[in-house]
């Protein structure tokens, strides 16, 4: 079902958080360096799972503390070297590294600068790093550091973090973050707090982390749902036992904190020369998520559809090659647990029937007959399937801004002209085989023809409305699909099917 009513108090949850960052910040004296997890903008899981939440909330929270925040980026070298994908924006964390310092510097905030952490000299990323430099971005180095994190008198030395460099900054609270997971925000953390002890500066440590939401559940679907979100990487909630054996309070946290805590907290006590520390890693959270939740029913309907979400994902992402069996069977015995199925996704069906359709016409394109399924904000369904003329998704949008705007079926918004030209340019220019418009091309003549045809106008405006909406394909979109159905800002899911017989897909 579409959700229309709020789960999450945007408002509450800044003045919870800014509070607990301020209040964190004031116990260590001189410096708090912030431990940033999850996505710092854009973070569109959490606005799917506690429906309310704004994807941008976080960069609110910080402009509200800029003055007295700065930031600093760790980006691991082997993503660089790899080319790693941020899979909600299809780039690379080298580039989503160089857009958040963009987005930072136009909200006002300072970054201080980015650090590549376990440099080992790579070409390609001495590459980026003179990138940054040459745009008057401070860049650092950090080393791997032999025997890390267990060889605690190793690291906490002049041969471990007094090897890699100091990090200059001014203010009293820096926030540390990176583009993606496992980039060494805990280890250039502990690395400034070893270097400010050495020159006199009280400054301690604390994480900023969404989820798990500690003070939910273990099963809750929200925290099953980050689960989800997390099965490539293997990670799993549990009760956190130390704040368990410590407080005799039940208090969520996930494997890897738990796993690490001992030894995070045996290297701040050398580094600190203090046993008046963290008891668990909750103990070292600033999270208030929790406190913000308004509607505990809408947060578990949406978490439960991200859950089916994540399932196809995976699913295309292991027929793409880019992903493991056992992430995607994961993500399944996790759906299992709350007795979910694909086919809970409403546009599931409709999508798997307009594809049967199109079989039954004998519309496809090469052979492979695709449908797909929108559902509109007002909960009615919407359908496409692809044809010789158009990609199933470019049939899909042209459908839902017809019924969104009124426009009858009969009537066409498409010039035939455009079409033919396109085909052409296609065929004769570019020699490619596949002749069907796939959704940027159709864009595109929707807006040339909207110059001429008030109706493709009329209808071209309706493309707003459709942000947030779910859609489901029966075929893995195209590049060329997925660029537009991304920009339209669709929550999208697939069957594990490619949409041509060829290898090679444009």
């Amino acid at each position: 079902m579409t959700i229309t009513k709020l789960g999450f108090d945007n408002e509450k949850y800044l003045k919870e958080q800014s509070k607990s960052i301020l209040d964190r910040a004031a116990q260590f004296g001189d410096k708090l360096y912030l431990e940033f997890g999850g996505k710092m903008i854009f973070d569109y899981h959490a606005s799917r799972v506690l429906p309310g939440f704004d994807p941008n909330v976080k960069m609110e929270l910080l402009k509200r503390l800029k003055e007295k925040i700065e930031v600093i980026i760790c980006i691991f070298s082997g993503d660089i070297e790899r080319r790693k994908i941020r899979a909600d924006f299809g780039i690379t964390y080298d580039t989503d590294t160089q857009k958040l310092i963009d987005d930072l510097r136009e909200s006002d905030i300072d970054v201080s600068a980015v650090v590549v952490t376990r440099y080992n000299g790579q070409p390609v990323v001495k590459q980026f790093m003179n990138k940054l430099e040459r745009r008057d971005v401070k860049v650092y180095t950090h080393q791997a550091i032999k025997g890390y994190p267990t060889n605690i008198d190793l690291i906490v030395s002049e041969e471990g973090y007094g090897a890699n460099q100091y990090i200059e900054t001014s203010k009293p609270i820096v926030i540390v973050t990176a583009p993606g997971p496992g980039s060494g925000k805990l280890a250039t953390c502990l690395n400034q707090i070893y270097h400010e002890h050495k020159r006199g500066t009280g400054a301690g440590y604390a994480k900023f982390e969404t989820f798990p939401i500690w003070n939910l559940p273990l099963k809750h679907p929200v925290n099953m749902a980050y689960e989800s979100a997390t099965a490539d990487l293997g990670d799993f909630n549990q009760v956190d036992p130390f704040h368990l054996e410590t407080y005799n309070e039940i208090a969520i946290n996930y494997n890897r904190d738990v796993e690490i805590f001992p030894v995070v907290k045996k290297i701040m006590q050398r580094i600190m020369d203090t046993d008046k520390l963290y008891n668990s890693p909750t103990d070292m959270g600033v999270n208030k998520a929790g406190f913000a939740i308004i509607d505990d029913e809408v947060a578990q309907i949406a978490a439960k559809q991200e859950m089916i979400r994540r399932f196809f994902r995976y699913s295309c992402e292991y027929a793409a090659g880019v992903a493991n069996r056992k992430t995607v069977q994961r993500a399944e015995l996790l759906m299992k647990e709350l007795n979910l199925q694909p086919i809970d996704r409403k546009t599931v069906r409709h999508a798997r029937q307009a594809s049967i359709d199109a079989q039954n016409n004998g519309k496809g394109n090469e052979g492979v007959f695709a449908g797909a399924a929108l559902e509109l904000k007002n909960g009615k369904i919407v359908t496409g399937k692809n044809s010789p003329l158009m990609h199933a998704a470019s049939s899909l949008i042209i459908n839902a801004i017809k019924e969104l705007a009124g426009i009858p079926d009969n009537i066409h918004l498409l010039s035939p002209n455009i079409l033919n030209s396109i085909s052409n340019l296609k065929s004769e220019i570019f020699n490619t085989k596949r002749l069907s418009l796939n959704l940027g091309e159709t864009l595109i003549a929707l807006s040339i023809s909207a110059d001429f045809n008030p109706s493709a106008k009329v209808a071209m405006e309706k493309l707003k409305d459709l942000y947030g909406c779910e859609m489901h394909s029966t075929h893995i979109p195209t590049p060329g699909d997925e660029a537009g159905l991304r920009r339209l800002g669709l929550n999208i899911t697939s069957d594990p099917n490619f949409s041509s017989k060829s290898l090679f897909i444009q």
